[in-house]
């Protein structure tokens, strides 16, 4: 996969607000390397965090609840103007955890800004267009669900080749697939406590090549938040096209409003 060199510019006297992303299910901080690199060059503060039992955590794998309050005590730190990033799962993440007062902006990438008792598993199913959606000659990520005997679900790595990665070249998705790990079923089957987006500026990321969220779900759900742009990518934007995922952070980080 061939992208431009992200090249920021340098008005550095607006970089003073604070960017969290948090990844979906199955993935650790470690999907967001290459963004973290390009952001880091650029001088933002930026931090990657593992959500219990994810990527290097040693914690147990937890429910919604958990992973939000994992977010909150890395909000703790911030004293306020933090640009929240939430990844397909994460989205649900960040709907609870983003009520945070230091939470300034919410980012949703190809993600699931939840309304009230509605959860990953049932998003948007009471919105009229969602019968409308055509999953013809789509493959199912379901169908690479592996149940685990401990209430977890891991991923075929075939489907998940096919779902998450179809814009990677052979060796990134390589590279991903190693570090995949189970993702407790729970977290798909609980609705947010709070609300976020409700309240907070919000911007919608839709991937138009996404092969896990279809993307016409994904405008539905965009419909709750302020922005929307969409980019010609699979699911995994931070690896498949990293320079889009930091030109749109640095873009909010120099433009508050």
């Amino acid at each position: 996969m061939q992208w431009s060199p992200f090249v920021p510019f340098s008005n550095f006297g607006l970089m003073n607000r604070r960017v969290v992303l948090i990844h979906g299910a199955w993935h650790g901080a470690w999907c967001w390397e290459p963004v973290l690199r390009l952001l880091v060059d650029s001088g933002i503060e930026v931090v990657a965090i593992d959500l219990p039992g994810h990527g290097d955590d040693v914690d147990a794998l937890g429910d919604l609840a958990k992973d939000a309050a994992r977010v909150h005590r890395e909000l703790d730190r911030s004293e306020g103007g933090v640009i929240l990033v939430g990844h397909s799962y994460g989205g649900a993440v960040i709907t609870q955890a983003g009520a945070h007062p230091a939470v300034e902006q919410l980012v949703f990438l190809a993600a699931f800004p939840l309304k009230e008792g509605e959860t990953c598993a049932t998003s948007a199913a009471d919105e009229p267009d969602i019968g409308r959606i055509s999953h013809t000659g789509r493959p199912n990520l379901g169908s690479g669900f592996v149940d685990g005997p401990d209430g977890t679900i891991s991923l075929d790595p075939r489907v998940a080749a096919q779902c998450l990665y179809n814009d990677c070249d052979e060796d990134t998705t390589a590279w991903a697939l190693n570090r995949l790990g189970p993702q407790a079923l729970v977290t798909l089957q609980q609705a947010p406590t709070e609300i976020s987006w409700r309240t907070k500026a919000s911007t919608y990321v839709v991937c138009t090549h996404d092969m896990a969220v279809h993307p016409d779900l994904q405008r539905v759900l965009a419909r709750r938040c302020g922005t929307v742009v969409e980019w010609a990518t699979d699911h995994s934007p931070f690896l498949s096209r990293p320079d889009l995922v930091t030109r749109l952070v640095f873009d909010l980080v120099g433009n508050p409003d």
